[in-house]
């Protein structure tokens, strides 16, 4: 196919793709499906080998959110059963990260729900991430908690913060009708502010809310410009409780176009799969790793994913390596700087989250990060829905790990 080609070649060469181009991938036939993973494939592989990241969600702090982002399960009005309390304290937060860590991961990503934090919030957050760093030789760790004023990146960066994440969600011209209690603006503002005090920008999307292929090329596209590390995809987990509940427009084989087109646009970035792969790309989450570099290990924010043994298998079985400590995730041109979409700081950034910070999340899904539990339903349950309907069934609100008793999942 004359348009792969193409695209292939202005991968490797980090050139942007037309908007018709990252349009008609979107566009293609489930027949064409496996040769646009096998193209997308190339550029990640040719960028990144065969390496996955890792990275681990602490949820810090836990519903409650005065904002009213539709996707979220933490969002003001929110229904959602889901766990609620206030900041972790620093040793528990460690705790916490420290389960991701012997999993595999190399990053911790902190969450937090609200607005954005108070300077009182940052002096927390702060010591949280002394402390983690303290009793976590090498860890990498990027905060997500909403909107920043002027001076707190700095100050995150102070404490060691490597990175920070802020979503863009959606497309500018229809964040008005997903959030109002702030602005696309807004965002774009955190994450500037991120990237101008030295710390590695993260920043992606969310899909399934009922947007167009010309809103998902848009949100990309305004990605690039602002030239992150770090795009986490998210894939809206319709939790009920929360306004998108009966949002289900995803089918694993769109999930992947969709992967596929980031790569294209964002060739040379650290692409995250993150909240929503076990619900909407299912038994074809090995697949997504020839276009992805980075995943999530164990839960989200709010609801339960794979098993982190599930997680590690997968990886193994699809004949891909977990990346270590002491790799670089970038590639060394970003690393020194040098652009591409995307360059930066090196490290890649977090992602994730939803509730997190002024929902700036990426788990999508109406909730929390996005999630769910890997359980397949009992043997005389009733038939599966089919690809296209909803899959209630693979949706759990975390109830382990962070600001619980329970061993957490990693």
């Amino acid at each position: 196919m004359d348009l792969l080609n193409t695209l292939v070649d202005k991968g490797l060469r980090r050139e942007l793709p037309t908007r018709e181009e990252a349009l008609a991938v979107l566009a293609t036939s489930d027949d064409d499906l496996l040769d646009v993973v096998a193209a997308a494939g190339k550029v990640r592989r040719h960028w990144f080998g065969r390496r996955v990241k890792l990275n681990y969600l602490v949820n810090l702090k836990s519903g409650l959110c005065p904002e009213d982002c539709s996707y979220c399960s933490q969002r003001l009005g929110s229904k959602a059963e889901i766990l609620k309390y206030t900041w972790l304290k620093p040793d528990q937060a460690s705790e916490a990260a420290a389960a991701g860590l012997a999993g595999g991961a190399k990053r911790v990503c902190l969450v937090a729900s609200g607005r954005g934090p108070t300077d009182r919030d940052v002096d927390r957050v702060s010591e949280t991430i002394k402390t983690i760093k303290e009793q976590n030789e090498g860890v990498e760790v990027c905060a997500c908690l909403g909107l920043l004023t002027d001076g707190q990146a700095e100050r995150l960066r102070d404490a060691g913060a490597d990175a920070y994440n802020h979503n863009l969600n959606t497309s500018e011209g229809t964040y008005g009708d997903i959030t109002t209690t702030h602005t696309y603006a807004d965002r774009v503002d955190t994450v500037q502010k991120a990237h101008a005090a030295g710390l590695s920008a993260c920043s992606g999307l969310i899909a399934g809310m009922g947007e167009s292929d010309e809103d998902l090329v848009d949100v990309v596209y305004s990605l690039r410009e602002l030239d992150p590390d770090s795009v986490p995809v998210n894939f809206l987990i319709p939790f009920e409780g929360t306004p998108l509940a009966k949002e289900w427009n995803l089918t694993p084989q769109r999930c992947l176009r969709i992967l596929a087109m980031v790569r294209f646009v964002c060739p040379d970035v650290e692409v995250r799969i993150a909240g929503g792969r076990e619900v909407h790309l299912r038994t074809m989450q090995p697949l997504a790793l020839h276009l992805a570099n980075s995943i999530f290990l164990g839960d989200y924010l709010t609801s339960e994913g794979q098993a982190g043994k599930a997680d590690l298998d997968m990886i193994a079985d699809a004949g891909f390596e977990v990346e270590g400590a002491g790799e670089v995730t970038l590639p060394e041109h970003r690393v020194a700087g040098g652009g591409g979409c995307g360059s930066h700081a090196s490290g890649g950034g977090c992602g994730s989250h939803e509730g997190g910070g002024c929902g700036s999340h990426e788990g999508a899904g109406g909730g929390v990060c996005g999630s769910v539990p890997a359980s397949s339903p009992a043997a005389g349950s009733p038939a599966v829905p089919s690809a296209n309907e909803a899959r209630t069934d693979l949706v759990a609100v975390r109830r382990r790990g962070a600001g619980t008793d329970l061993a957490p999942n990693a």
